[in-house]
């Protein structure tokens, strides 16, 4: 193990602030890997146009994993990009759902931007407390996340401004609220 990290902090800053980071990195891995599931899994009306917004988010939340693991590597550390790290660090369900519509994959994928927003926020919180480099990264991170999740959400809500998946959750329960009120 190295013996340094960045200037202005101590190690104990900078090792904590890579536990969080590494945690966050894990929360990407796997994001970016239900969104592909997802890209794969889709089907029925809107297909075509779920199926290539979900391309981008993808590429986005694949580039947040590496500043991640590169800040984790500038702060001294090892950042673990594993499948073992992922399932490691998680502190949520697999994703539940297979092949199914548009409806319920997105009802069930908003759920999991919750997840990973609340999660990247709590970190925000601490991070902002020991580092500000980190913190500004994360903010970044979160801010297109929380546009991901919008767009999600569009598909989602009916013209009164509620959500077909509200009150749902776990991702199965929020894909068939969806495919039923559809």
């Amino acid at each position: 193990m190295t013996a340094f990290t960045v200037p202005g902090l101590s190690d104990k800053q900078g090792a904590e602030v890579a536990e969080l980071l590494q945690k966050a990195l894990s929360r990407y891995n796997d994001l970016h890997l239900t969104l592909k599931h997802v890209h794969w899994n889709v089907v029925g009306p809107n297909f075509i146009g779920v199926h290539e917004m979900i391309d981008p988010q993808v590429e986005l939340v694949r580039g947040y994993a590496d500043e991640a693991a590169e800040r984790i590597a500038a702060l001294g550390k090892s950042p673990l990009g594993t499948p073992g790290a992922i399932i490691n660090d998680r502190t949520w369900d697999d994703y539940s759902v297979n092949r199914d519509t548009v409806q319920a994959h997105l009802a069930a994928l908003d759920l999991v931007y919750v997840g990973v927003i609340e999660d990247t926020r709590k970190s925000i919180e601490r991070i902002g407390e020991l580092d500000p480099v980190s913190e500004d990264m994360l903010i970044g991170h979160a801010a297109e996340l929380e546009k991901f999740q919008w767009f999600v959400r569009a598909h989602l809500e009916n013209s009164g401004g509620e959500l077909v998946n509200a009150g749902t959750s776990t991702e199965k329960s929020a894909a068939s609220k969806a495919k039923k009120d559809s």
